[in-house]
C-alpha cells in the first residue's frame, strides 16, 4: 500500500486578504522577505503543494511551510514579523507596514532620505521604535550603494568571451589582463605623519602636496598571478604600443597572447592595430562598455592603492614610481592568482534578477 504525506490544511483566502497581499506582492519597493511570504501565500491559496510552490518560486520547501503555517494561525499578522517571547507588540502591523512603505517610497521635504528623527517626526513613534522595525526589515536609509549598466549591445557576446578566458584558457596560450592606471599622484602632507599608538589612530594632515603623477601599465597573468609593469609620464596611445612591446619580450615567443582590455580609444588607434597585424600571436579582448569589474586587473590596482598609494608620501615622482616597482616586485616573488568563480549563466542570471528589481525604474 502506498504511503501518503502528511495532509494539508485547505488555505481560503478573504477577499480583503487576497487584495493585501496582492498589493504587498506586486509593489516594486516592497521588502523583499514580505514579497516573498506574500507570493508563497497566492501560490498555496491556489491550491497547490509545498512543494509545487517551493519549486515555482524557487525557495526552500521548509519556507513554504513555515509561511503557510504561520498564515493559518495568524492570518496577515502572521507574515509582518514573528512573535517573540516577552509582552505582546504595541505597535499595529499597518504602522509598521505604513513605516516601512515610507522609507522605501518616499523622502523627507528637506533632505534626500530618512533619519530616525525625521521619520520619528513623520510617524508619530520613537526614534528607538523607527531603529527597530528598520532594523528588522533590513532598511538602511544612511546607506547608498552604486550600480552601472552595461549599455553595451555586444554585452552577452563579451562576458561569455571573457568568461571563457577565465574558465577554459587555450592551450600554449598566456591569458593577460591589462589596463592603465593613470594619473597616480605623488602626494606629500603638508605636516609629518602622527604614528599610530595604543588606543590613538594613525593622523595625518587632510591637506598635502602634489609633486607629480606618473601612468602604470599592467598585465595579470590570469593562471599565475605574476604582474608585467610599466610606467610612464604620459598616457597616449604610443606608450600603450611601447607596453605591448614590452609584453611581447616577457613572454615565451611559442606562446599565443590573448588580452583581455577595456574600450578605452587608446586600446584601438591605427597605430595600436596596425602593430598586433605585425604580431598576430596577440589576440585582443574587449570587456563590455562600463563593465571594468569583469576585468581582474581592476582588483589588483585596488590591492596597490589600498596597500602603498592611498596612505604612501611621496615627496617626488621618482619617490613613487620606486615604491610601486618595489611593490611590484614583492608581488611577483609571492604571487597570488585571482580565481574566477562565476559562470557565464550566473552573471547573465544575476543582472536579469537585477533588472527584474528595478524593473519599474525606467532602466
Amino acid at each position: 500500500m502506498a504511503r501518503t504525506g502528511r495532509p494539508i490544511a485547505p488555505l481560503v483566502l478573504t477577499d480583503e486578504e487576497r487584495v493585501t497581499l496582492t498589493r504587498w506582492s506586486r509593489r516594486v519597493k516592497s521588502s523583499q522577505a514580505l514579497t516573498m511570504r506574500s507570493r508563497i501565500i497566492l501560490a498555496c491559496a491556489e491550491g497547490g503543494s509545498n512543494t509545487e510552490v517551493a519549486t515555482t518560486l524557487n525557495v526552500h520547501l521548509s519556507t513554504v511551510g513555515k509561511w503557510r503555517r504561520r498564515f493559518l494561525a495568524e492570518r496577515l499578522d502572521g507574515l509582518i514579523d514573528e512573535q517573540r517571547p516577552g509582552r505582546p507588540p504595541s505597535i499595529a502591523p499597518d504602522k509598521i507596514e505604513e513605516v516601512v512603505v515610507a522609507t522605501l517610497e518616499q523622502t523627507p521635504q528637506n533632505a534626500t532620505h530618512w533619519s530616525r528623527t525625521s521619520m520619528a517626526q513623520r510617524s508619530g513613534l520613537s526614534k528607538s521604535t523607527i531603529g527597530r522595525i528598520w532594523r528588522d526589515f533590513g532598511l538602511k536609509p544612511h546607506r547608498a550603494g552604486a550600480f552601472k549598466l552595461s549599455t553595451d549591445p555586444q554585452f552577452v557576446e563579451k562576458v561569455v568571451d571573457v568568461v571563457g578566458l577565465y574558465h577554459h584558457p587555450p592551450e600554449r596560450a598566456v591569458v593577460l589582463c591589462v589596463d592603465e592606471q593613470s594619473q597616480i599622484q605623488a602626494l606629500d602632507r603638508s605636516q609629518p605623519v602622527l604614528p599610530m599608538m595604543p588606543g590613538r589612530p594613525e593622523r595625518r594632515t587632510h591637506d598635502y602636496h602634489r609633486n607629480g603623477i606618473s601612468n602604470l601599465f599592467a598585465a595579470v597573468n590570469t593562471a599565475g598571478g605574476t604582474v608585467i609593469g610599466e610606467l610612464h609620464r604620459q598616457h597616449r596611445a604610443a606608450e600603450f604600443k611601447n607596453f605591448l612591446i614590452t609584453i611581447d619580450k616577457t613572454i615565451p615567443a611559442d606562446l599565443d597572447v590573448h588580452l583581455i582590455c577595456d574600450n578605452y580609444g587608446t586600446h584601438k588607434t591605427p597605430a595600436v592595430r596596425a602593430w598586433l597585424a605585425r604580431h598576430p600571436r596577440f589576440h585582443m579582448h574587449f570587456t563590455p562598455t562600463g563593465s571594468s569589474w569583469i576585468n581582474q586587473v581592476e582588483r589588483w590596482f585596488g590591492f596597490l592603492t589600498d596597500q602603498k598609494v592611498r596612505r604612501g608620501t611621496h615627496k617626488s615622482v621618482q619617490a613613487l614610481k620606486t615604491d610601486i616597482r618595489s611593490w611590484i616586485t614583492d608581488w611577483n616573488s609571492n604571487p597570488r592568482p585571482f580565481l574566477w568563480a562565476k559562470t557565464t549563466e550566473e552573471i547573465l542570471e544575476s543582472l536579469a534578477r537585477f533588472r527584474r528589481r528595478t524593473s519599474g525604474a525606467a532602466h
